[in-house]
């Protein structure tokens, strides 16, 4: 039935560019996948069959100004095969340089970025505060750091550092937690997979068979693997301290997407951890390097029903303008995609259902998300990507398919979000892992980058005709780390405010713009602007004119500014 459903909606690209809406309803949002006219060809490697845990699992995105030129660049982790990776593996990642006319150059092997493996998440920060974005990949086996030395040249220094990890290496995100200027580093981990003895195949093997069918072994009844966290000593050395901050994970739960956030607003940023098949991690910052787990206490580590859920992808957002980060987590299929609203001191509520995101996702495995303003008409929307790892379920009677829908939601400013999926259908299902959000082309609308289990990329170009104004910030630290990672700004436009923070790492397993953008719809200029560094200090900037990208340095003000494309 789904796949019927999804065959009706599937129109040519052209439709989508002659739709009439009534007068009185906001423009449709519209998407174009440009990724193979620009030049994004390197396909994710992926055995087809999936017959392990380990193949389904890769891969993330992300976005990188790898030679601070004002454009992004873009990386997709590559996956691997047991075969191949038996054989050395492949290149960990893959780096493509946008050049002059909007086109996209693998510069891979010239940047440096040759560590072979299996590739699974990104996440990009200057851990050492040169003024230039490094990059680090997790993957099963060991991870990566390259340090960028320059004109999108990198230097692989993961032994120096310290921070190769190991294992069943999932999801990775920086931020300062102690507040010291340098950014830290947490990993999650999944399962314990041992390369030298496969799991076996066959709907006979306990935890190898779904709906009937065999499938790949796992999670449930394989040993999970603990948790990181990289604490930045500031000489460019890391020491691994997740036992003494308490984020260890000793029930060692099978950890896949993280971000950092401050969702109480004191100050201190906090880390979610989201864990596959079983509850999830709110880790509070107890301002003296260590954390106390409050999932369970908060309301987000369980669904609404208290049940565990198979947890993939992550994003904090304030959609509601109440000042408080809500959170939306990704799940497996049959279980509803969770949006946990932030209540203040009371905690966290499932509102899922109340939101209307419940009946809509929760056929679909889903993966990378975010929340992100579509039509800049300063409310967040919401996205996400979804896909079976199960190949195997094409052959099922009545199941949902390998190859999924994606998904986004328009924000109705009342709580509750209209499912505007049917606009994507033009552009063919696939099983996606990775999304990550930022303004590829610099003209004020947010553009999403998606990773196709073993296929090329795709690149969906915001291409919405709205006449909303728009701006993005691009800070950078002095006393706090240069990449300005926990930076909160927040926007006053006439009756608006609003209010973002720079992350880095979250979605599932991939790195966004860092710049913050936000749509300010009718409003030409903002009537106050704040930035809450890492630091504690604040900085307000008064009637500053919209559609501009600023750079903004702490404790010296707006440093740069470049108009955006005229309305």
């Amino acid at each position: 039935m789904c796949r019927l459903v999804y065959a009706a909606f599937v129109l040519p690209l052209a439709w989508l560019a002659f739709t009439q809406v009534p007068a009185s309803r906001p423009p449709l949002p519209r998407f174009v996948d440009v990724a193979q006219k620009v030049g994004l060809s390197v396909p994710h490697v992926s055995s087809p069959e999936k017959h392990y845990i380990v193949d389904s699992m890769s891969g993330g995105v992300g976005l990188i100004d790898c030679d601070n030129d004002g454009k992004l660049d873009i990386l997709t982790v590559n996956g691997s095969t047991v075969e191949r990776y038996q054989q050395g593996g492949d290149l960990m990642i893959t780096l493509y340089h946008q050049e002059e006319g909007f086109h996209f150059t693998d510069i891979t092997q010239s940047a440096g970025l040759t560590r072979k493996g299996w590739g699974m998440g990104v996440a990009v920060a200057d851990y050492d505060n040169d003024g230039l974005p490094d990059i680090y990949v997790t993957g099963y086996g060991g991870n990566v750091l390259y340090h960028n030395l320059g004109n999108c040249k990198f230097e692989d220094v993961t032994e120096k550092a310290g921070v190769a990890g190991g294992g069943f290496s999932t999801g990775a995100a920086w931020g300062d937690y102690d507040r010291d200027g340098y950014v830290d580093l947490f990993v999650s981990r999944y399962v314990h997979f041992d390369m030298h003895q496969l799991p076996s195949f066959g709907k006979n093997v306990k935890n190898c068979s779904f709906k009937g069918i065999a499938v790949q072994c796992g999670p449930w009844g394989m040993l999970g693997e603990s948790d990181l966290l990289f604490h930045n000593r500031g000489d460019g050395t890391f020491e691994e301290v997740s036992k003494k901050a308490g984020v260890d994970d000793p029930n060692k739960y099978y950890g896949l997407g993280v971000i950092w956030a401050d969702y109480d607003n004191d100050g201190w940023p906090d880390l979610f951890v989201a864990n596959d098949s079983g509850p999830n991690y709110l880790y509070h910052n107890q301002h003296n390097g260590t954390f106390e787990e409050l999932g369970m206490l908060s309301g987000v580590a369980l669904s609404g029903e208290g049940q565990e859920q198979g947890s993939m992808g992550v994003d904090w957002g304030d959609y509601l303008h109440e000042g408080r980060f809500s959170l939306f987590v990704t799940n497996f299929t049959e279980q509803p995609d969770e949006l946990y609203h932030n209540l203040g001191t009371q905690g966290f509520a499932d509102v899922s259902y109340a939101a209307q995101l419940a009946r809509a996702t929760y056929p679909w495995v889903g993966w990378g998300t975010g929340f992100f303003d579509v039509d800049n008409d300063g409310w967040l929307d919401l996205f996400l990507v979804n896909g079976h790892v199960y190949p195997q379920m094409d052959e099922v009677r009545g199941s949902v398919p390998y190859r999924q829908p994606m998904q986004l939601f328009r924000n109705r400013r009342d709580g509750t979000f209209e499912d505007l999926s049917s606009l994507l259908s033009a552009i063919p299902p696939r099983s996606r892992r990775g999304v990550a959000f930022g303004d590829l082309n610099n003209d004020g609308k947010v553009d999403l980058l998606i990773l196709n289990s073993g296929e090329p990329p795709t690149l969906l170009l915001n291409d919405t005709a709205t006449m909303n104004h728009r701006v993005l910030f691009r800070l950078m630290g002095t006393s706090s780390n240069k990449s300005a990672i926990g930076a909160r700004v927040t926007v006053k436009a006439g009756k608006i405010v609003q209010m973002n923070e720079v992350h880095a790492g979250g979605s599932y397993l991939s790195q966004n713009d860092p710049r913050l953008h936000f749509g300010l719809g009718s409003a030409a200029h903002m009537d106050e602007v704040e930035i809450r560094w890492p630091s504690g200090r604040r900085e307000k900037l008064v009637d500053v004119p919209a559609d501009f990208i600023y750079t903004v340095v702490e404790g010296q003000g707006i440093q740069q500014k470049r108009a955006l494309p005229a309305l």
